[in-house]
C-alpha cells in the first residue's frame, strides 16, 4: 500500500500502524527494543532488591520512614490516566480523526508532564533531607531506579512534543500512523514499569 494515497475514513485500513511491510518491519523491532527494556528494568529492580536494605549504622534513612504514599499515588494516578488518554488517542487513529488524536496525545503530554515535575520535586525533596545518590547502597538503587525510568518518560515527551509537531500540518498517513503507535506501546510499557516500582519500590518499601 502507497503511503502517500489519500484516504477517507471509510477507506483507512483497521491496522494502519502494520498496513505495510515497511510499517510491520518497525513493529518487530521495536517489540525487540521493548525486551531490551524490559531486561533493563528488570536489571535495575534485581539490583535495587539486593540493595535495599545496604544502609549504614546510624543512617536515618529508611523505606518505611522515607517515602511519602500520598505524593506517589498521585504521580500514579496522573501516569495511569495518561495511558488511558493515550488509548482514546489510538482509538482516534484508526478512526482516521487526526484532530480528535492530536488532542489526546496533548493530553497525555501533560499528564506525563505533571508525573515528571512531581519526580522533580520527589528528588528534590529527598536530597533537601539528605538523602542524597552517595548516601548509601539503598540510595545508589532508589535513585538509578527510579531516575531511569523518570528518564524514559522524558524521553518519551520529547518524543510526543515531535510527533505532534511536525505532523501537525502532515496530517496522518501510513507513514506517521506507525510513529504514532510505536510511541502508544512506548508509554504503555513505562506505565506498566511504574506500576512495577510503586508497588515494589514504595508499597512494600512502607507496608513491608
Amino acid at each position: 500500500m502507497d503511503l502517500n494515497t489519500k484516504f477517507t475514513p471509510q477507506s483507512w485500513p483497521d491496522h494502519p500502524e502494520t498496513a505495510t511491510m515497511e510499517a510491520k518491519n518497525k513493529f518487530v523491532g521495536f517489540w525487540l527494543f521493548l525486551g531490551g527494556e524490559t531486561v533493563l528494568f528488570a536489571t535495575l529492580f534485581a539490583t535495587y532488591l539486593a540493595l535495599k536494605n545496604s544502609v549504614p549504622d546510624g543512617n536515618e534513612f529508611r523505606t518505611e520512614t522515607l517515602f511519602e504514599l500520598p505524593l506517589v499515588f498521585v504521580m500514579t494516578m496522573l501516569l495511569l490516566t495518561s495511558s488511558l488518554t493515550s488509548v482514546y488517542a489510538m482509538y482516534h487513529m484508526k478512526n482516521y480523526n487526526f484532530k480528535a488524536m492530536q488532542l489526546w496525545l496533548a493530553i497525555t503530554g501533560f499528564l506525563g508532564l505533571g508525573f515528571l515535575a512531581l519526580e522533580v520535586y520527589e528528588f528534590y525533596h529527598y536530597i533537601h533531607l539528605g538523602f542524597t545518590y552517595g548516601n548509601s547502597a539503598f540510595s545508589s538503587a532508589f535513585y538509578t531506579l527510579v531516575g531511569t525510568h523518570g528518564l524514559h518518560v522524558a524521553i518519551g515527551l520529547v518524543w510526543l512534543t515531535l510527533l505532534i509537531l511536525r505532523n501537525a500540518k502532515r496530517g496522518l498517513n501510513l507513514y506517521n500512523a506507525t510513529k504514532y503507535y510505536t510511541f502508544s506501546l512506548y508509554w504503555h510499557f513505562i506505565d506498566v514499569v511504574w506500576v512495577f516500582i510503586f508497588t515494589v519500590v514504595y508499597l512494600m518499601g512502607v507496608v513491608g
